[in-house]
């Protein structure tokens, strides 16, 4: 029996001290850096921040694919007293804008071509600063050493998009952090020996602990910005990957390609998580890798990762979610409050030291996902109630049952219904807009968009679709629109989301 993970907190910019000194930790196109070159490079990088914004606690934020510097920022930032803000380098200015605005960011780093898309008023007070420029600047400085930082206090905002309004920034811990990568780096037995890569985007918490669990664990990141599936196919190749962590859409690409067979063999642990597995592609992913353990996982940024499945349980379990991952518990709560009995109905409740620490300046929204933990909880304390509906079979392994709120998951990624109305509408064209999720086998859930012409329908239906593509990232432009002339009601005066989809749902074809 493995023995149970070190619950033990250092400050987050310690993981990198784990490793082997001259052990590769991060496998760039043109170089490799050992753990010592990591360490010393995020330390000039933690100086050059320092002397840029001296004032402890302050945000940056970061809007780069997964360069050099992408990587070594979110223990940089803490290593300088910092809070990390990455952006997604898919979202476009209008997003982008809200996030810096939002956290209050005193500083961007991002390439001249995104830097060029911004506006003054879109920086919100955050002194923009290239790349390359700024690498310039921090190798002459010398290296800070290993912070002192509190494990409660903050280290990173990730912005996510709720069910409704524009995205919020969930803020986490030293302690978050650094026992999300203890717990994964766990239950996935990474080694010292394994090599990471890492495709998934920085900005969310399943992409930022690729970085952090491997070097926890002593392995090698290899960061990849691919267009193609095939490019995922080459670089596994090129640097004897043995792991990777992806969402199901990605892993039907995958499990699509023709692998050499010496290359698949290289894999050795699949994860998977934004998104639940689908039968088939559980199927198709084992007879594709048969030598790679599959993880499927289940978590949500409120509290990063709550259950994965054990491997040896995926042929016969292939739809579960699994039990709990370690530091998380993870209870199934009746609506009157009850813990619901085996194969009973409830709400998924996460506690533990896992939980976030609430949403950036929105005690409201706060309150309605943080609440204590209910009365039976082992562990006790603030809790994420998540709004999904799960049941515990009498296995004791846990099954999705649906989600409450009206929010879209679309290839891996959580999109606000209100942000894509809010998009159509400003664009002018449309007086009213209902966006909503059908099931997609390939997306999770594909974006259907009903709109109400404001003006000239024939302009409107020729101009929608190629003005939400310039004001939207391309996860979030809609996949079908459709055009009513009057949109309906609900019997309280609302419009009928409820009626809008169950009308495609019987109407669009589900694949």
């Amino acid at each position: 029996m493995t023995a149970a993970p070190d619950p033990t907190v250092h400050p987050l910019d310690h993981l990198v001290l784990k490793g082997a000194r001259d052990a590769p930790a991060l496998v760039l196109r043109d170089r490799s850096l050992s753990y010592e070159a990591l360490n010393q490079r995020l330390g000039q990088l933690a100086a050059w921040l320092k002397a840029m914004v001296p004032q402890a606690g302050s945000r940056v934020a970061t809007w780069l694919p997964k360069s050099e510097l992408a990587c070594l920022m979110p223990l940089a930032a803490v290593r300088a007293g910092l809070v990390h803000v990455p952006v997604n380098p898919l979202l476009k200015r209008a997003q982008v804008g809200h996030i810096l605005s939002d956290s209050g960011a005193r500083l961007l780093i991002a390439n001249p071509a995104r830097l060029q898309t911004l506006e003054t008023e879109d920086l919100a007070g955050a002194r923009p600063h290239e790349e390359g420029a700024v690498w310039a600047e921090a190798e002459t400085c010398a290296p800070l050493g290993p912070s002192s930082a509190a494990p409660d206090d903050l280290a990173a905002i990730l912005y996510t998009s709720g069910s409704t309004g524009r995205p919020k920034g969930v803020m986490l811990s030293h302690a978050n952090l650094w026992l999300g990568a203890v717990s994964v780096a766990h239950y996935l037995a990474v080694t010292e020996v394994d090599r990471v890569l890492a495709v998934l985007p920085l900005a969310f918490d399943y992409g930022q602990n690729q970085l952090l669990s491997t070097w926890f664990a002593g392995g090698a990141v290899v960061p990849l910005d691919y267009l193609t599936p095939r490019d995922v196919l080459k670089a596994v190749e090129r640097h004897d990957i043995t792991t990777i962590a992806a969402v199901p859409p990605l892993w039907l690409h995958l499990a699509e390609l023709d692998w050499p067979e010496a290359v698949a063999a290289k894999l050795r642990r699949l994860t998977n998580s934004g998104g639940a597995l689908t039968e088939p592609l559980v199927r198709a992913l084992r007879k594709r890798f048969p030598a790679a353990r599959l993880f499927p996982m289940y978590g949500l940024t409120e509290a990063f990762r709550s259950t994965y499945l054990d491997p040896a349980l995926v042929d016969a379990h292939p739809t579960s979610m699994g039990t709990a991952i370690p530091f998380a518990e993870v209870m199934v709560v009746t609506d009157d409050g009850r813990e619901a009995g085996p194969d009973e109905e409830g709400e998924l409740v996460h506690a533990g030291p896992l939980v976030a620490q609430g949403y950036w300046q929105d005690a409201v929204r706060t309150a309605e996902r943080f609440k204590p933990a209910p009365a039976f909880s082992k562990l006790g304390g603030m809790a994420v109630w998540s709004g999904d509906r799960v049941r515990r079979d009498a296995l004791g392994l846990l099954h999705f049952a649906g989600r409450r709120d009206a929010m879209i998951k679309t290839s891996g990624n959580r999109v606000s219904p209100q942000e894509v109305e809010e998009a159509a509408i400003a664009t002018g064209l449309v007086a009213e807009a209902v966006a909503l999720g059908l099931p997609d086998p390939a997306l999770g859930q594909a974006i259907h968009l009903v709109v109400r012409a404001k003006g000239d329908a024939a302009v409107a239906g020729a101009q929608l679709h190629g003005a939400l593509a310039q004001a939207l990232p391309g996860f979030m432009v809609p996949r079908a629109i459709h055009w009513r002339a009057e949109m309906p009601l609900s019997p309280n005066g609302k419009l009928d989301r409820t009626g809008l989809y169950q009308e495609l749902s019987a109407a669009v074809p589900q694949g």
